[in-house]
């Protein structure tokens, strides 16, 4: 009996040896939904089959984007519109796929709505240059592509239902007065919607947004008129 149990020992530990060593490969294997960090999955397949159109406006962003299609599908009809919108994005995951959803499908301008989901850290903490950077880079990139850009103001927004407390209300004031100024100096359109939409708070009011981010369809309506005032002076070439 004893000289078995030397042997017999031994083998279980190889055994338990190889199965550590087949179960390692298998985790690395995995493959999260993380790592589509930029969303480049998204519309990659609706870029493929889209139609060639003169002057096409992309729409670029984030949830405010992605829900006008559907709060008001009315005004995409019938007109060169591409909906690229992204709910939750910040603009480091815009600026990743700016250029397969942007300037890819070859339009004559772009409307870049970003900022918002940054200030309220949906993707971790950062600073009001941070997010002015990346939206100059979006910018730059366009221009570099011979695509004219509407750079709109931040929404107001007094708290996020999803992150309340952090007070962005003076925070987004800042942000659009260095995109307005960025703006004004760099061939692009600045879209104000902001001082347009905003209440006494600095947010938005329920008329607008029920939840205080998203707009209502008397929202969007709202936003529908300036937003192509924006595009008509940009394709035009004015500033």
């Amino acid at each position: 009996m004893k000289r078995l149990t030397i042997p017999l020992i031994f083998l279980l530990l190889f055994s338990q040896s190889a199965c550590n060593q087949k179960v390692a490969p298998h985790r690395e294997e995995a493959t999260p939904k993380s790592e589509d960090f930029g969303g480049l999955n998204r519309y990659s397949n609706a870029n493929q089959v889209l139609m060639p159109a003169e002057k096409r406006v992309i729409f670029f962003g984030n949830s405010i984007t992605e829900g006008w299609s559907d709060a008001h599908p009315e005004f995409f009809a019938g007109k060169p519109y591409v909906n690229r919108g992204i709910s939750g994005q910040t603009t480091p995951q815009m600026l990743i796929r700016f250029r397969q959803d942007v300037v890819a499908l070859q339009p004559a301008a772009v409307v870049i709505l970003a900022g918002t989901n940054d200030i309220a850290g949906n993707t971790g903490p950062t600073t009001l240059e941070a997010i002015f950077n990346n939206i100059v880079s979006m910018t730059e990139i366009a221009q570099a592509n011979g695509i004219r850009v509407v750079i709109s103001s931040v929404l107001p927004v007094a708290d996020y239902p999803w992150a309340p407390g952090l007070q962005p209300s003076e925070k987004i004031i800042r942000l659009n007065a260095m995109l307005k100024a960025y703006a004004g100096s760099n061939h692009c359109v600045y879209l104000d919607y902001h001082s347009a939409m905003k209440d006494e708070r600095n947010g938005l009011p329920v008329s607008l947004a029920r939840d205080g981010v998203h707009p209502t369809l008397e929202g969007y309506k709202m936003m529908e008129p300036m937003v192509e005032r924006a595009i008509e002076e940009a394709l035009n070439g004015q500033r």
